[in-house]
């Protein structure tokens, strides 16, 4: 039994000066041509003495160990408990034990202080930066107002200092505003990333777990990335599910919204795809696909693949966060993809 061999291996050095003692009385009486019977009788009643002693302690030390045991066990519960110590030795291990607990908590605690002012500072800057975005929006409908009145007057007024090419300064005028209007919605994509990475890694749970009609919550992501479909020219091809799925409505649309942004980001050209499949969601576009060698780590958290190295905008969160979240909600995601043949994402409720 282990706990035999640890307390042989504990008492090794007195048992070793026994069997030393008895081997220099027999080698003294030998030299000396003396019996042997008496230190034979004697060797064999202090082995009989130190047998019962070995044995009573034995039993001591088998019961200590087993509450030892109990107590590492308890742990994990915040219930333990050290016994007395027997001597000086044992009493300098535990104070060395509850030194070391006492600042071991006392770092934990400053770390969860750092963390907590860390996460309120991002947290609070995610939603005051939304303030100037929606401003910025608000600034670009009002500049589209504008141009499109200007336009209308440039119809009426083609004489004399107005026969400059308004065509010309209009179609500029609103390139750059679609330009800006596409940078500005990347903008709300990343602090809308940074603020769902802070939930999911605050500790705190904010699910709201009830059945849902899958379309509805796919509506509402298509309906945020329609005008990149527009700007980009991209078709989309979407067939009505028609499934339930108990889940948490905001978590699966950002959800949507990633793999959307990703499909979207990633096709130059071609179509996207939303239908069902078995009893999958599938989200399938024509873009230029993952390498065989990426494919095994696009969840890893900050890895962007050869895509991301070539795209210098990629984060390599976005899909981190979507295992994360499909994983807490208990679903399962799978990629199948072919460089320069596209990639074919399914959700498995």
């Amino acid at each position: 039994m282990r706990w035999i061999s640890s307390y042989l291996r504990r008492h090794r050095v007195g048992i070793g000066l026994y069997a030393v003692f008895a081997a220099v009385f027999a080698g003294v009486f030998s030299l000396y041509h003396l019996p042997l019977d008496p230190v034979c009788y004697c060797l064999e009643l202090c082995a009989a003495v130190a047998f019962l002693v070995l044995l009573v302690d034995g039993v001591r030390y088998r019961r200590r160990a087993g509450e030892l045991e109990r107590q590492r066990k308890a742990v994990k519960n915040g219930v333990e408990f050290l016994p007395d110590p027997e001597d000086g030795i044992e009493r300098l291990y535990q104070e060395l034990l509850r030194s070391s607990q006492e600042e071991r908590i006392r770092q934990v605690a400053e770390l969860m202080r750092e963390k907590t002012d860390l996460t309120d500072y991002f947290t609070l800057w995610v939603h005051q930066v939304k303030t100037p975005i929606a401003a910025m929006r608000l600034l670009l409908q009002e500049e589209a107002g504008r141009l499109e009145r200007f336009g209308a007057a440039r119809q009426e007024e083609r004489a004399g200092r107005h026969e400059w090419d308004a065509d010309g300064s209009i179609a500029w005028l609103g390139e750059q505003k679609q330009e800006m209007e596409a940078e500005l919605f990347e903008v709300e994509q990343y602090v809308g990333m940074a603020l769902q990475y802070i939930r999911l890694k605050s500790g705190t749970n904010d699910f709201v777990l009830r059945e849902y009609e899958v379309d509805g919550i796919v509506r509402q992501a298509v309906r945020k990335y329609a005008p990149m479909f527009i700007r980009k020219k991209l078709s989309l091809s979407y067939e009505p599910l028609g499934m339930k799925a108990v889940t948490d409505e905001k978590w699966m649309v950002f959800v949507l919204e990633q793999i959307l942004g990703n499909a979207v980001k990633y096709t130059a050209s071609g179509s996207i795809s939303i239908y069902r499949e078995n009893s999958c969601l599938t989200v399938e576009d024509t873009g230029i696909g993952i390498l065989e060698e990426d494919l095994p780590r696009i969840f890893e958290k900050g890895y962007t693949g050869y895509n991301g190295r070539s795209d210098k905008k990629a984060s390599g969160i976005g899909l981190y966060l979507v295992k994360g979240i499909l994983d807490k909600l208990g679903h399962k995601v799978s990629v199948e993809s072919e460089a320069g043949k596209g990639t074919k994402v399914r959700l498995m409720f």
